[in-house]
């Protein structure tokens, strides 16, 4: 069962592993990224960052879509991890049971070069991300920024209202 779907830039860090992973009490996670897939050595990184004794998959969003409806997942307490919000809308649309998605860190890199906008201090945008982001929005998961499992949650609707 997915426990979360989570857009963070950082993939797989410290904030996951001493955070996210408890706080969720996940037994796996999987990386939904086609870059990383297929790159051995960064996938290799993302692996040894993750928690000790941690199941750890990295897949093509495609692969990680086919993986997360495939029902032996079911018995599992699964994070899902994307590192941008059109990954985040392919993956909410294609798999059911989602419970949440977390805006965890997305636009901090690069954002003067993709003219993104400060929205909070976990997300910036550009215009086509906000679009994005409001069609996260639309399909019913509840939807909420949140750098840090200890911060508190706020709605990704108000969030976009600055945009």
């Amino acid at each position: 069962m997915i426990k979360l779907l989570r857009i963070d830039e950082r993939l797989i860090h410290g904030q996951i592993v001493t955070g996210w992973s408890k706080l969720l009490s996940v037994s796996a996670i999987v990386v939904g990224n086609d870059k990383a897939a297929s790159d051995d050595i960064v996938k290799m990184s993302l692996k040894m960052a993750a928690p000790q004794g941690m199941k750890v998959t990295i897949k093509t969003v495609k692969e990680a879509i086919q993986l997360l409806n495939d029902p032996r997942c079911e018995s599992m307490s699964i994070l899902v991890i994307v590192d941008n919000p059109g990954d985040a809308l392919e993956i909410a649309a294609s798999v059911p049971g989602i419970p949440e998605i977390n805006v965890g860190n997305y636009g901090r890199q690069e954002k003067e070069a993709n003219r993104r906008k400060s929205l909070s201090t976990a997300l910036f945008a550009n215009e086509d991300e906000i679009d994005t982001l409001k069609k996260l929005l639309d399909t019913g998961i509840p939807c909420h920024v949140q750098m840090t499992a200890s911060e508190g949650k706020e709605k990704l609707a108000d969030v976009l209202k600055q945009a």
